[in-house]
């Protein structure tokens, strides 16, 4: 069947029609000769350009911006949740750091469990006993003082200024905020901040976060001893106990920022670079492009159904080994070679039958060949070449909708993460193994994934998003986007997504990712189909050109794609 007419039909709809609110994929990328930052809300990345601005680099701009989207982006930007950032410099080297939040001392594998071994229903993902042990300060700290050039009160300040002076509100920030109305109402200190007189804010309305500012200034004053230790410290535990939680002054002081060596593969010429376990996003991402290298990608076409079938299937049979295996380096031997062993992918094509989808029933650990969110990203690269790929997150919207008295802070759920019971889902429908169980000091499986594409050592794109589970899947199609497609790279972010995680069996699709023709031959191969979940917020700069086989717009060397899903967002170059 020639599937080329289709391929282009459904490329010309692309790029005409919106889909899930999202603006014509034509749209030009946003271009810089100096640097470029992409963030979820605009004023976050007025404060990365800053900094870059003012002759910092890449690193010192992830710093301020992460602080900033504390203040400005509230739902996923945080001081009270956890994260990653990819950083290659523009020497040449490259580093991982995982400030994940991790479990407290307290906890124990059945502490989400009733006496008869059920999971009792949203303990694990509201309230304190939810909380998982802050990382965000920590982390940004040592990227600071390690990577960075600029002092920590040149980089926090303008995030004290947002939030002790306020910032007025645009109608993305408060359809952000009104989501969690209901949120808000449950809890004393989020609906002194967040409510007015008991009612949402308005467009126009300022945001005003004074608790914050002072915890801010306590961090900018004495780095990491200004969260973990003094009163901030002593708010976080007190809120904790008051809420039935178990965060104790210890887990604070045990509290420690892992640098990790990424995991790395190629793609068709490309070098990839992106989060090691205790993400499974990296493994994962490689693992697909390892198997997908062995078809014809490009000639089968954008939105063909044999190109369509074999991105499922491959994300079906990756999507098993991530759920099975992985888990905290430090508790779990991950079998990382095994999984980006380019034979061990040709191993798994053979169990793809080209025109029948997968039984996910039947495909297990164990069993031939597989034998033994909410969130928030932001990219940049500065004008030496130096690029950092950060996400960072509360896990779910507003994280475990407490606050931590009188800091200004929101804390996370992020102990949904963990496995609470073998074959029971997450939030995200995520059915993890015993790698993934609880245990005191560990970190939960996460699946973000902060990337970064090289080509001769030098950084060429930076990408990823936020939406749980489906950030692999995203980040891996905006690059498949760009590498096979030759999209530039707006166009590969706005293209519609498919999301299938083995787990559960049907394949998650946006608006137009199918056309009525392609999803009656995919059926007919027994692939079943469900609506889309949640827009996530993809965040991406193609540094030389907007595409890969374009040419550069005047002396304009970056290029920024911000997802327009969600409407705070902004692409910024200078």
């Amino acid at each position: 069947m020639n599937y080329q007419p289709f391929t282009r039909t459904l490329i010309t709809t692309a790029l005409i029609l919106t889909f899930s609110g999202v603006q014509a994929a034509s749209q030009a990328p946003v271009a810089g000769e100096n640097g470029m930052v992409v963030t979820a809300q605009h004023l976050a990345t007025h404060v990365g350009v800053d900094v870059l601005k003012a002759g910092g680099n890449a690193v010192d701009a992830a710093v301020a911006v992460g602080y900033a989207l504390a203040v400005v982006y509230p739902a996923a930007g945080n001081l009270g949740g956890g994260g990653f950032m990819t950083v290659q410099l523009a020497d040449g080297r490259k580093t991982f750091l995982d400030f994940r939040e991790k479990a407290p001392l307290a906890s124990t594998p059945d502490m989400y469990l009733d006496k008869d071994g059920n999971v009792i229903e949203g303990l694990s993902a509201k309230g304190h006993l939810s909380v998982g042990v802050p990382g965000t300060v920590s982390g940004m700290e040592m990227a600071l003082s390690k990577y960075g050039t600029l002092k920590r009160a040149q980089v926090i300040k303008p995030a004290i200024a947002l939030a002790e002076n306020g910032f007025v509100l645009d109608q993305g920030d408060v359809d952000m905020l009104h989501s969690a109305t209901g949120e808000f109402e449950k809890d004393r200190d989020l609906r002194g901040i967040f409510l007015q007189d008991g009612k949402p804010l308005q467009v126009g309305e300022k945001l005003v976060q004074k608790d914050l500012a002072k915890t801010l200034r306590e961090i900018s004053a004495k780095g990491t001893d200004g969260f973990y230790k003094g009163w901030v410290a002593k708010a976080i535990v007190d809120s904790s106990q008051a809420g039935k939680g178990i965060i104790a002054q210890a887990d604070l002081d045990n509290y420690k920022t892992r640098e990790l060596a990424p995991i790395e593969c190629d793609y068709r010429g490309y070098h990839v670079i992106s989060a090691p376990p205790p993400s499974s996003g990296g493994l994962v991402i490689c693992q697909i492009m390892n198997i997908l290298e062995g078809y014809p990608m490009a000639e089968l076409g954008y939105g063909s159904a044999q190109g369509l079938h074999y991105q499922i299937e491959a994300m079906r049979h990756a999507y098993v080994d991530r759920n099975s295996y992985l888990g905290d380096p430090d508790f779990v031997e991950n079998p990382v070679a095994h999984l980006l062993d380019k034979n061990y992918a040709a191993k798994l094509r053979t169990a793809i039958d080209p025109q029948k989808a997968g039984d996910s029933q039947a495909i297990k650990p164990g069993v031939s060949p597989h034998e033994g969110t909410n969130t928030t990203h932001y990219s940049i690269v500065d004008k030496w070449g130096n690029a950092v790929s950060v996400t960072y997150t509360l896990n779910d919207w507003f994280g475990a909708g407490v606050m931590a008295s009188k800091t200004g802070v929101i804390l996370n759920d992020e102990m949904d993460d963990f496995t609470v019971k073998v074959g029971v889902p997450n939030m995200y429908g995520l059915i993890q193994g015993e790698a993934n169980a609880i245990a005191p000091g560990k970190a939960p499986l996460s699946s973000m994934s902060p990337t970064i594409v090289t080509k001769d050592g030098k950084a060429v794109m930076v990408v990823g998003t936020s939406g749980g589970s489906r950030i692999i899947t995203a980040t891996l199609q905006t690059i498949l986007n760009v590498i096979d497609y030759k999209m530039n790279i707006q166009e590969a972010v706005n293209a519609p997504r498919f999301h299938q995680q083995w787990m559960p069996e049907s394949t998650n699709i946006e608006a137009f990712v199918l056309s009525p023709d392609t999803q009656k031959i995919l059926e007919s191969w027994g692939h079943t189909f469900a609506g889309p979940q949640d827009a996530n917020h993809l965040a991406a700069i193609l540094v030389g050109a907007p595409s890969l086989d374009g040419k550069p717009v005047g002396n304009n060397r970056f290029y920024g794609a911000n997802d327009p899903r969600r409407n705070t967002g902004l692409s910024l170059g200078y």
